[in-house]
């Protein structure tokens, strides 16, 4: 509950339109609500700006159905990242309007209206490969309210590529940059924009990429200004940061 919802509940009991005990019953779940195998942060909203989002894997199927059943019932936006099919489906028994993005692994269920930013988040992968990472990265930016520009595809193997779509990545406020194999893709565009860089690197490459560690390792390394690096493969917590910066 936000403090607008906060100030209408009491407005609610001084004007007689609920009783003082449906009053309490709205509240009683502040500030968490404990399922017994988790603890759903109710405040999550109020303190930081966004409700809190759910990690998928490691849980049960029904342990995510319940998550998203209670958060539903707040009629908040929801996130549930890493999240599988069968997962998903469980999901949908409960929740009609939930939609699964099988690419980025996510779930989402809208229970308010979305306005999306002026300005947008370019999203720039260096390969086709890197697409599942962009898409938890875009999936995560668009239901936090920021107009989302993919761009797939452009690494500095076919760096012409990149250049065809220079205009659309300077354009950005914010720009994620997707990259596996070297992740080199992260400097080349610090290079040549004004704007921050979030690098993330990805686990995608051969053997001595080290599932995505030599990527992380050039990206703390880049040499260009202005280029910040996430964990490998969180497509999320770089959308979660861009998302801040695109909304100063």
């Amino acid at each position: 509950m936000d403090i607008k919802s906060l100030e209408m509940l009491l407005e609610d009991v001084k004007g007689d339109k609920v009783t003082v005990e449906e009053a309490i019953e709205k509240l009683k779940d502040l500030p968490f609500k404990d399922l017994g195998f988790a603890k759903i942060d109710n405040h999550r909203e109020l303190r930081v700006g966004y409700p809190e989002v759910i990690y998928c894997e490691g849980k049960t199927t029904e342990q995510v159905k319940a998550i998203i059943e209670f958060m539903d019932s707040k009629k908040v936006n929801i996130l549930a990242t890493r999240a599988n099919k069968e997962m998903y489906e469980k999901v949908k028994e409960i929740c009609s309007k939930a939609e699964y993005n099988e690419l980025g692994r996510t779930i989402i269920v809208k229970n308010k209206d979305i306005t999306a930013t002026e300005s947008y988040i370019a999203i720039v992968t260096a390969g086709t490969s890197d697409i599942k990472v962009a898409e938890e990265a875009a999936v995560t930016a668009e239901i936090l309210g920021n107009r989302v520009k993919r761009i797939f595809d452009v690494g500095v193997a076919g760096i012409h590529r990149l250049f065809n779509r220079l205009e659309d990545i300077r354009g950005a406020k914010v720009i994620i940059v997707i990259a596996g194999m070297e992740g080199a893709l992260a400097s080349v565009v610090g290079g040549l924009v004004d704007k921050p860089v979030i690098a993330v690197p990805t686990s995608i490459g051969y053997g001595a990429n080290f599932n995505g560690l030599a990527a992380l390792l050039s990206m703390l390394n880049s040499c260009a200004s202005g280029v910040s690096v996430v964990n490998i493969d969180n497509g999320f917590g770089a959308a979660y940061l861009a998302s801040m910066i695109n909304k100063i």
